[in-house]
C-alpha cells in the first residue's frame, strides 16, 4: 500500500494536466469521484459563463441575440468539436436534441436509403448501450427491416472480424460503439468501417463513451455516421445536447424523418412544403437549445487548451494506475478485472466486477466515493483527465478495498 501510496504522489507532481484540476467546481462531502465517463464535472467557468449569458445576451439583446449568432450555433459548435474531438473537417457535424434522437434520426436515414437499394439489414450487437439497441428495434419494426446481432463478449467486444461474418449484400447499415459502455473495449473502427464498405454497408458510430477522451479520426476512418454526447468528458452538464456527424459525401443524399422547420432549406420563408438544408443544417428539426450550449463551450475551450493527445496519455496512464491498484488491493478478494488490460483496445473507464457489488457502490456513494454500478455486477471506475487526480483515484479505490 505505501509503494502505491508514494506512486500517485509521483505521478501526481509529475502530471502535466494536474493544474486544470483547480478549473472545476469543488463538491463538498466527496472524497473520490469516479463517474466522470457518466456525467463531468462542472467548470468555474461554467457558473460564471451562465451567469454573464443570461445577463448579457439574453435579458439584453433578447429576440435580437438570433440574428447575432445563436441562429448558427448548431453549426458552429458542430465545427468546433469535429475539429477539437472528432477529426472531422467543417460542415460535418451539428448540436441539437439528445443522443437518442440524433441516432435515431441518423440510423433511419440510412436505413431508409438502404431499403430503397434492396437492403434491409440492419447489424447491432447484443452489449450496446439499451437506447442503441431500442431505437434500432424500433427502425426495424417501423420500416420492415432486419435485425442481425452479434453476440459481444462484454470484456472484448465487437471485432472486425465478427462484423466480417455479418455483413452482406442485404446488410443497409453497422451500429456500433466506438468504447463500449459496459467494459471500455475500444473497438477496431477504422477496420470495421472498412469491412462494411466493402459489404457496401453506412456504419454508424456512438461516440458517446469516447468524444473528449480517445482521439477520434471521423474523416480518416471513412466514417459516414456518428453520434455521440457531450455531458461526459465535454463537460456540458446534465442532459446537454448531442453532437451528430454526417459525412458530406451523404448529405443531400440521406433524408432524415423529422422534418422541423430549422432544418428547413430556408426556415424563415416558411413556406408550404420541407424543402431540406443542403448541408449538415438538414439534420435539425426544431428550435437548438441555446442556453444549454453554454457549458459546453466552457468544455470546449479546456479540451482545445489541454489538447486531446495529452489528455489521452493520462487517460491511459490513470486507467493503468487503476488496474494497478485493482491487482494488488481488489483481485485478492474476488474482483474480476472487466476491461482490456492494453491500452490500444481501453477507452477511459475500467470495470471491476463482483457478485455483491451493487450493495457496495451503495456503500460507497454513502462514504462519499462515486463510482457507477453496471447491471449484473459491474462497478466502472470513469476517469477524467482534466479532473481525476491520482491520489484522489487511489483514495477512491483504497475504500472500495476497504468495504471488501
Amino acid at each position: 500500500m505505501d509503494d502505491l501510496v508514494a506512486e500517485a504522489e509521483r505521478r501526481d507532481a509529475a502530471d502535466p494536466l494536474a493544474a486544470y484540476r483547480d478549473r472545476f467546481l469543488p463538491a463538498d462531502g466527496v472524497l473520490a469521484y469516479l463517474d466522470g465517463n457518466s456525467l463531468g464535472r462542472p467548470l468555474r467557468a461554467t457558473a460564471e459563463r451562465v451567469t454573464r449569458f443570461v445577463r448579457d445576451e439574453w435579458a439584453t439583446r433578447l429576440i435580437r441575440g438570433w440574428d447575432e449568432g445563436w441562429i448558427d450555433l448548431p453549426q458552429r459548435l458542430g465545427d468546433r468539436i469535429g475539429r477539437i474531438a472528432l477529426g472531422a473537417a467543417p460542415g460535418q457535424v451539428v448540436v441539437a436534441d439528445s443522443t437518442t434522437v440524433l441516432l435515431y434520426k441518423l440510423a433511419r436515414a440510412a436505413v431508409d436509403h438502404g431499403l430503397a437499394h434492396g437492403r434491409n439489414e440492419i447489424v447491432l450487437d447484443t452489449d450496446n448501450f439499451p437506447t442503441d439497441r431500442y431505437v434500432l428495434e424500433g427502425i426495424a419494426a417501423e420500416r420492415g427491416a432486419e435485425l442481425r446481432w452479434i453476440t459481444s463478449d462484454p470484456a472484448c467486444g465487437v471485432t472486425p472480424d465478427q462484423v466480417a461474418v455479418v455483413a452482406g449484400p442485404r446488410t443497409t447499415l453497422v451500429v456500433l460503439s466506438h468504447v463500449a459502455y459496459r467494459s471500455g473495449f475500444r473497438a477496431d473502427a477504422p477496420a470495421i468501417t472498412r469491412i462494411a464498405h466493402d459489404a457496401g454497408a453506412l456504419v454508424l458510430w456512438d461516440l458517446s463513451h469516447s468524444a473528449g477522451s480517445v482521439p477520434l479520426e471521423l474523416d480518416a476512418w471513412g466514417a459516414d455516421l456518428a453520434v455521440g454526447c457531450s455531458y461526459k468528458y465535454l463537460n456540458g452538464g446534465p442532459g446537454a445536447p448531442a453532437f451528430g456527424y454526417l459525412a458530406a459525401r451523404h448529405q443531400g443524399v440521406l433524408t432524415q424523418p423529422v422534418q422541423g422547420w430549422f432544418g428547413h432549406r430556408a426556415p424563415f420563408e416558411m413556406g408550404p412544403g420541407h424543402e431540406p438544408a443542403p448541408d449538415v443544417r438538414a439534420l435539425l428539426s426544431g428550435t437548438p437549445p441555446v442556453f444549454a450550449t453554454v457549458p459546453l463551450e466552457a468544455g470546449l475551450d479546456l479540451l482545445a487548451e489541454a489538447g486531446i493527445d495529452a489528455v489521452r496519455a493520462k487517460s491511459v496512464a490513470l486507467t493503468d494506475f487503476a488496474l494497478r491498484i485493482a491487482d494488488a488491493l481488489l483481485v485478492p478478494h474476488g474482483v474480476r478485472v472487466a476491461s482490456p488490460r492494453d491500452p490500444e483496445r481501453r477507452g477511459g473507464h475500467v470495470t471491476l466486477c463482483r457478485a455483491d457489488f451493487e450493495d457496495v457502490n451503495d456503500r460507497l456513494w454513502k462514504r462519499g466515493v462515486i463510482g457507477d454500478f453496471r447491471a449484473p455486477d459491474g462497478i466502472r471506475i470513469g476517469l477524467a483527465p482534466l479532473s481525476t487526480s491520482y491520489a484522489e483515484l487511489l483514495a477512491g479505490m483504497t475504500a472500495l478495498a476497504d468495504e471488501l
